[in-house]
């Protein structure tokens, strides 16, 4: 994590460096019982851009186009758009993760409402 970008950095995001798009446009904070698969029951699970992983708390296995690699709090992960990815918590030490996505636009809630006329 203390590669993501800081305050002063003169970048847009805390991810600029990793993954494109101006602005951060969708995220979580994740809570995962122990040792959930995630998006289990979807089969594949894709998305169309970058998405970019904090590992918060815990430790477990990422899965990547059905790789295994592991994960433990303070790594930061970029899945690149249409791989197939899924976390595996530790029984022991449950997965917290941050998620987000970024793109040109940004959230709905970043753009400002136009000004009434008058």
């Amino acid at each position: 994590m203390a590669d993501l970008a800081r305050p002063g950095d003169g970048l847009p995001h805390v991810a600029a460096r990793l993954v494109p798009g101006a602005r951060l446009s969708s995220g979580g904070l994740s809570f995962h019982a122990p040792g959930e698969r995630t998006h289990g029951a979807e089969g594949r699970h894709v998305h169309g851009d970058h998405e970019v992983f904090c590992i918060m708390q815990g430790r477990g296995v990422i899965e990547i186009e059905g790789r295994s690699e592991p994960i433990a709090a303070g790594d930061v992960l970029v899945i690149e758009p249409g791989e197939d990815h899924h976390i595996v918590g530790d029984p022991a030490h449950p997965v917290v993760n941050l998620w987000f996505h970024a793109s040109a636009e940004g959230h709905p809630r970043q753009v400002a409402a136009p000004r009434p006329a008058g």
